[in-house]
């Protein structure tokens, strides 16, 4: 624990310095705190399956994004930064509501084309970060992809946003383009994207009011299928994915851009991030895991701190900060109360920007769960992998190695970033603690098929349905139930089931044409 309190200590001389300008020899007296500037604009620009090694300032060596390199080097750049979940709809969950996914109810990752998923969604009694602005009158928006919900009932502009524009799902599940709830596209134009959201934040800055805004701008790249802008294609070292990341640093730079030339960069927040690792491991380096799992790769993702009128000079901190954070720390920033009547699993990062300690204590636990199943632990600089079985474990798991882990295994992250080395047998009173943290976890944010005591409903557009998070589970359900709920599904989208069929004949083709080919070679 010493090394992380030592860590800790070094932030803090390090964020001192630059709030008092030690780092700027014009500087004449200290800056002001983040509590005595009003009302920022605040934009949280989210990426889509963007490892911790995709930019250039975390490491990335066959792209180049200057202009988020830019926003590091002004800004505070944390390299010990944790999504909530390893994969989209729990993680952006997590970002919007300060509370693991378990908590808020959205742990799975929901699929609108799948029988037990397509009625589910944040619940309407969940506050978002945009309710909360909307609290102390800040004008709303949200561009790109919301995964939260694909039914009415769940649509960003009932969930606190003025306006929404975009790709609200992946393309697998609905490729469809809304200007608020109008198609704008039935198929969305994946060559354009990035280039059409730039054109929407250039517009949303230039025509604020006087009321301060917050733009949610939720990028749906690198997630695949992706397509790069012709004036980008082949300008990377590393294919269409690489050429779709400089194109959307260039997006990111246009937008900083307008800042500046409209005068109001210096007091406006950018925070900079990615909703899980990616899905090659390659692009997580240094750690292991990706996308779908629960090792380092799947949670540890960039994540920029930007505010020219506190921050005068960048710095690097190493503090573990968790998606959670963003919620408490928007709050306090624009005075706006955490209400009595919920838990937040995060806490308010101002102290850190000031120079001062965090409320949360370094011992303090932070959960890995994958869906439903809890599959490790930190503490510290310890982090125990828990045992599971294969039943608990969710359809999209990519962790072979751990997939029937039947004893615990312990890493020191300090020394061993690659998850490599198992300590257990050195550590056992540790391992035995953290065991029973872990307990009182799954007692508390639940477990496979297991509700906790702390957990709040699942939102679901039709009333008292069973919450099911994947399909080897929904055969379960009794038939009529199943039938009910298929029912409630044709008469709002009397179109799925002629998709349904369609698909299922295209199937019965594949099938059929495999099967010939298997016959031609016997």
């Amino acid at each position: 624990m010493q090394q992380r309190v030592s860590l800790f200590k070094f932030d803090r001389i390090a964020i001192l310095l630059v709030l008092l300008g030690a780092f700027d020899p014009t500087a004449k007296c200290a800056q002001p705190a983040a509590s005595s500037l009003s009302n920022p604009n605040v934009i949280f620009f989210l990426t889509d399956d963007l490892g911790y090694s995709d930019i250039s300032c975390y490491g990335a060596k066959k792209v180049m994004t200057p202009n988020i390199d830019a926003l590091a080097a002004e800004g505070v750049k944390f390299t010990d930064f944790h999504t909530g979940a390893s994969i989209c709809s729990p993680s952006r969950a997590a970002f919007l509501t300060g509370a693991y996914p378990q908590r808020c109810g959205l742990y799975m990752g929901i699929n609108e084309n799948r029988e037990e998923h397509w009625f589910l969604g944040l619940h309407p009694d969940e506050l978002t970060l945009a309710e909360q602005f909307k609290k102390q009158n800040y004008r709303t928006f949200m561009i790109g992809k919301w995964h939260l919900g694909s039914e009415s009932e769940f649509h960003p502009l009932k969930q606190g946003f003025d306006q929404y524009y975009g790709m609200p799902s992946n393309v697998g599940h609905s490729p469809k383009f809304f200007d608020g709830e109008k198609v704008l596209f039935a198929q969305a134009p994946l060559n354009q994207l990035t280039n059409l959201y730039t054109q929407r934040a250039i517009d949303i800055i230039k025509r604020r009011s006087d009321q301060p805004f917050f733009l949610y701008f939720a990028h749906n790249y690198p997630h695949t299928p992706y397509q790069a802008g012709k004036e980008f294609i082949g300008t990377s070292k590393d294919g269409m994915r690489g050429d779709v990341i400089q194109e959307l640093d260039w997006g990111f730079g246009e937008m900083m851009k307008t800042l500046n030339d409209t005068g109001i960069a210096d007091n406006t927040i950018v925070i900079f991030s990615s909703d899980n690792g990616p899905v090659k491991p390659e692009y997580a380096a240094p750690f292991r895991g990706t996308k779908y799992v629960t090792f380092e790769g799947g949670h540890r993702v960039p994540f920029i701190f930007h505010w020219p009128a506190l921050i005068k000079q960048g710095f690097e901190s190493v503090t573990p900060i968790v998606a959670m954070d963003l919620f408490p720390t928007l709050s306090e920033i624009i005075g706006a109360p955490l209400p009595a009547d919920r838990k937040f699993d995060g806490v308010s990062l101002v102290p850190l920007l000031n120079g001062e300690d965090l409320a949360r204590q370094d011992t303090e636990p932070f959960y890995y769960y994958n869906c439903e199943n809890l599959q490790a632990i930190r503490q510290g600089n310890w982090k125990l992998h828990l045992p599971r079985s294969q039943e608990q474990v969710p359809f999209w798991e990519k962790n072979k190695a751990f997939f029937r882990l039947t004893k615990p295994v312990l890493y020191n992250l300090r020394t061993d970033h690659g998850e490599s080395q198992d300590v257990a047998a050195d550590h056992q009173e540790i391992v035995q603690q953290m065991l029973q943290t872990a307990q009182g976890a799954r007692e508390e944010l639940g477990e496979y098929m297991q509700r906790g005591s702390g957990q709040h409903p699942t939102g679901s557009a039709i009333p008292h349905a069973p919450i099911i998070s994947t399909r080897k589970d929904w055969q379960a359900v009794d038939a009529a139930t199943r039938a009910a709920i298929q029912a409630e599904r044709l008469k709002r989208h009397p179109e799925s089931e002629s998709a349904r069929m369609k698909n299922a004949n295209k199937q019965k083709q594949k099938a059929g044409s495999l099967n010939s080919r298997k016959n031609n070679k016997q």
